[in-house]
């Protein structure tokens, strides 16, 4: 019966990503490889509330979801503790589902601050050391590091349900314990992007001036073009667009804003979730601030 439901969810996940250029089918590879695979912990874990109380485990509950984060600088623009704390609550409000959020640095003032800010008062481990990613050998994309597990800690989905309102779906449905049946109607709402450029160099700046550069996208495809979030690799990226759907034929224009805090040179990745094939979109941007 598990393989069955396995199976299900990883049709589901690949309904979600395939497309046909090579870094789409290498997301469904990794998605089927992720299938099932158990999340092992190492032994000194240490769980904590807000990187000050320590407990002594995490919940158990029959389902888990697990996220992984390799860097703490940028939390506040790539983490989204907010909507975590509103997806969970939503969950929690019919289901019990526990969350664990895994650190690959250390605690810091800063960061029991940005917990505190959002009331985050759920288990938070800072494995400094990085043993947990040496055991289970995790993705280097920042969209597959976060996994819905069962009760044995294996792996049911893999995806961020904060970035992707499909990964979200997706989660929901294998907690509410539907199986996850192919449609048409989710591929009826899809449609196609195109972009002239997705690298834009800023060349070289005095790092003290912001700059700003344009990415624009194009409704190529037959429906509405819903951009459902933006992420940056770094607080010193911002994107600014409409938010209102562009219709077919139409153009949306990503505002992007850099302001380096100290002389150097950086390739920024933007990421656009939206509801074309080809989603989710990396943009980048390169430059060097002297």
């Amino acid at each position: 019966m598990y393989r069955l439901f396995a199976v299900f969810c990883i049709l589901g996940v690949m309904f979600l990503l395939v497309s046909c250029n090579t870094r789409e089918r290498n997301q469904v590879q990794l998605v089927r490889g992720w299938q099932g695979k158990e999340i092992v912990y190492p032994d000194e874990f240490v769980y904590t509330i807000y990187g000050e109380d320590t407990i002594k485990t995490a919940e158990k509950s029959q389902f888990h979801i697990l996220s992984y984060v390799d860097s703490i600088g940028c939390m506040s623009c790539k983490l989204k503790l907010g909507l975590w704390k509103s997806f969970i609550e939503e969950l929690n409000a019919y289901y019990n589902v526990s969350i664990l959020f895994v650190f690959q640095t250390g605690m810091s003032e800063e960061t029991k601050y940005m917990l505190k800010r959002y009331n985050f008062n759920y288990p938070v481990v800072f494995n400094e050391g990085g043993s947990f990613n040496a055991l289970n050998n995790l993705p280097t994309d920042d969209d597959f590091r976060t996994f819905l597990l069962d009760k044995d800690n294996k792996v049911m989905a893999i995806g961020n349900p904060i970035y992707n309102s499909k990964i979200k779906e997706l989660y929901m449905k294998i907690i509410q314990g539907g199986g996850i049946v192919q449609t048409n109607e989710d591929t009826d709402l899809m449609t196609e992007v195109g972009i002239d450029s997705t690298f834009l160099s800023f060349g070289s700046f005095d790092w003290k001036k912001e700059q700003k550069v344009v990415f624009t996208l194009k409704n190529i495809g037959e429906n509405l073009l819903v951009i459902g979030n933006v992420t940056t690799s770094c607080g010193c990226t911002t994107v600014e667009y409409a938010q209102e759907p562009v219709r077919p034929g139409k153009n949306v224009s990503l505002h992007v804003i850099y302001k380096a805090d100290h002389p150097e040179h950086f390739n920024k990745t933007i990421t656009v979730y939206c509801n074309a094939k080809i989603s989710p979109l990396r943009l980048t941007i390169s430059g060097n601030a002297e």
